[in-house]
């Protein structure tokens, strides 16, 4: 599976002049976590978090507190203490991701960057957004539909093996896979390959390599 398969493409966005009260209204409203911050042709120009909105409400906090206060907890929130505006609180540059890339890649990103959502992002501008929440929920798939994209992605479209050269088996997210292929190299990459694949729980190979036909003079 690919992003633009779990994708939202209905994005709520915000423009850098959007007042901050806005956009945690937005927040509280649609039940979001994070909006992206765009410009008039839909160039992603950063994301505002939750995390955004309570930064600026922790600095003024702690804001009316002793100096001491101020000069050890305030001092790192300072750019969020004058936040007035979307532009003015965001993160930037915002973390994207093309709507082609795999699931798995999409993940590694969030967990690398600790972010919860990524604008997906296509010749420059946005097209959805994709959050935790929708590869948790991509990862809960019936074995048919795993079973389906194996055949279909792996062996089909990556590896370009022939209907029969492969049995694929699932069973509660257990794969097996049972046949012959023509070199090592792919022998080695196909359980690689499938345990990538969102739902999947653990793989047996059991495909080995077919021996070379050999020639008479």
């Amino acid at each position: 599976m690919r992003v633009q398969d779990v994708m939202t493409t209905d994005v709520v966005t915000v423009v850098l002049d959007t007042p901050l009260k806005e956009v945690a209204a937005l927040l509280s409203e649609r039940r979001i976590s994070g909006v992206p911050v765009v410009d008039t042709v839909g160039v992603v120009l950063g994301i505002v978090s939750e995390a955004d909105v309570l930064a600026k409400e922790a600095a003024e906090a702690r804001g009316r507190g002793t100096l001491l206060d101020w000069l050890l907890d305030v001092e790192p929130l300072l750019d969020k203490l004058s936040a007035r505006t979307a532009g003015d609180a965001m993160t930037a540059p915002a973390i994207d991701v093309g709507p082609r890339r795999p699931l798995h890649e999409a993940a590694s990103i969030m967990l690398e960057h600790g972010v919860n959502r990524l604008p997906v992002v296509e010749h420059g501008r946005l097209v959805g957004i994709v959050t935790r929440a929708d590869l948790v929920r991509a990862f809960v798939r019936s074995d048919a539909e795993i079973a389906e994209e194996i055949e279909r992605e792996v062996l089909g479209r990556t590896l370009w093996l022939g209907p029969g050269e492969v049995e694929v088996t699932v069973r509660d997210g257990d794969v097996r896979l049972v046949g012959t292929v023509a070199a090592a190299t792919e022998a080695e990459l196909l359980p690689r390959l499938v345990r990538r694949l969102p739902g999947v729980i653990s793989v047996t190979s059991e495909v080995e390599v077919r021996p070379r036909e050999r020639t008479t003079a």
